[in-house]
């Protein structure tokens, strides 16, 4: 890790985006599944981190992410009512995901957006980045609306 940085990230085109976005930007997690050329905000960057299937994880970004970046919302892509995997109930990644949150001393809740109105937000202007990851798990995405730094 630098030495010269208080946080964990050290991705240079990741870290160059954030420290351009400002309070209300928007940051897409997308897992293996989604598409992420075609999805995104007129002003977003992809930054691909899908080096293998399940490497690296929405999870391991999300904890990196917010060690660099104060977050006021976190939502999740919620499984539309008609979709088969509904009735299985809340996707299992979501527990992993209020692990990094308790982890990362967060006060964060996972706030559900049916999958077409999760595409419309992503779509937004205020879109800056998206970090593809090699996620294998299904309804994993996660849409970060970046805070304003209290100090």
């Amino acid at each position: 890790m630098n030495a010269m940085l208080k946080h964990r990230l050290i991705h240079p085109k990741i870290s160059e985006i954030l420290g351009r976005a400002g309070h209300h930007a928007k940051i897409l997690i997308a897992d293996g599944n989604y598409p992420a050329s075609t999805r995104k905000g007129p002003n977003a960057e992809l930054v691909c981190l899908n080096l293998a299937p399940g490497i690296i994880t929405v999870a391991q970004v999300l904890e990196v992410i917010l060690s660099a970046v104060p977050i006021d919302a976190l939502h999740t892509m919620g499984v539309p009512p008609d979709d088969p995997y509904a009735s299985r109930g809340e996707p299992p990644v979501w527990a992993e995901y209020r692990q990094v949150l308790k982890a990362c001393r967060s006060k964060l809740k996972l706030e559900p957006i049916l999958k077409w109105a999760f595409y419309q937000a992503v779509e937004s202007p205020d879109h800056v980045l998206t970090v593809q990851t090699g996620e294998q798990e299904l309804w994993a995405n996660v849409l970060l609306t970046i805070g304003c730094r209290q100090s």
